[in-house]
């Protein structure tokens, strides 16, 4: 299997192969939580104005920001105990700005450390894995990188410690904006994204009558 990351969502264009597009901190975390509250598909958009045109529970931020309009910002902890149902979608800056890009891939997915271990089991069988991560830029988004790498290292067959990827993501130059008491950026917000393999599904990307449609998975591709 080759495996290979490319740095920054404004590059996913160049991603070939099965497709995981990462965003840790904290759009496709924030997706997980979602469909575990009970949410059955999520639509990915680009701009604020397409999520506010499409129907379902709308979630995301503009700089981290909750998106007047939309039901929920870009929180995973804010959805934990939460009772949903239906359809949703999320726009953010960095994570489905990467989807939208991701034109080349052979299958597309959405990947954080709270579904690592699946996402790498659907693809155990691939030939090529491109991992996308989106928030690489100017000496952050090594959140994105740490969970790259430990995709990386599930894809060739090892179990790498956990503690080191917890670590990189919890001492991430982002992680930063989560220690105080904003409500956009709430730190309850990294005990999330750092509990790797909390949930037993993968998230897969169809493509539905031209739009990003993303939905639990298990099993192989």
């Amino acid at each position: 299997m080759r495996v290979r990351t490319v740095l920054g969502w404004r590059n996913a264009g160049e991603a070939t192969g099965h497709v995981v597009v990462i965003d840790v901190l904290r759009a496709f975390t924030t997706a997980a939580y979602a469909f575990a509250a009970g949410i059955e598909e999520i639509e990915l958009v680009a701009t604020p104005e397409e999520a506010l045109a499409r129907p379902g529970f709308r979630m995301g931020e503009v700089g981290g920001r909750l998106i007047p309009g939309f039901d929920h910002n870009n929180s995973p902890s804010g959805l934990i105990g939460r009772r949903l149902a239906g359809r949703a979608v999320q726009r953010t800056s960095a994570g489905t700005q990467g989807v939208v890009l991701a034109t080349r891939a052979e299958s597309l997915w959405l990947g954080s450390l709270v579904v690592a271990g699946a996402t790498a089991r659907a693809l155990a069988g691939a030939s090529e894995v491109t991992l996308v991560a989106t928030g690489a830029r100017e000496g952050r988004g090594d959140e994105d990188v740490a969970a790259a790498d430990y995709m990386t290292a599930l894809l060739h067959g090892e179990a790498p410690p956990r503690a080191p990827f917890i670590k990189r993501v919890a001492g991430s130059r982002d992680a930063e904006f989560h220690a105080g008491n904003d409500p956009d950026l709430p730190a309850a917000d990294i005990p999330c994204c750092t509990a790797i393999d909390a949930f037993d599904f993968a998230m897969r990307v169809e493509r539905r009558d031209g739009r990003l449609i993303a939905r639990p998975w298990q099993g192989p591709v």
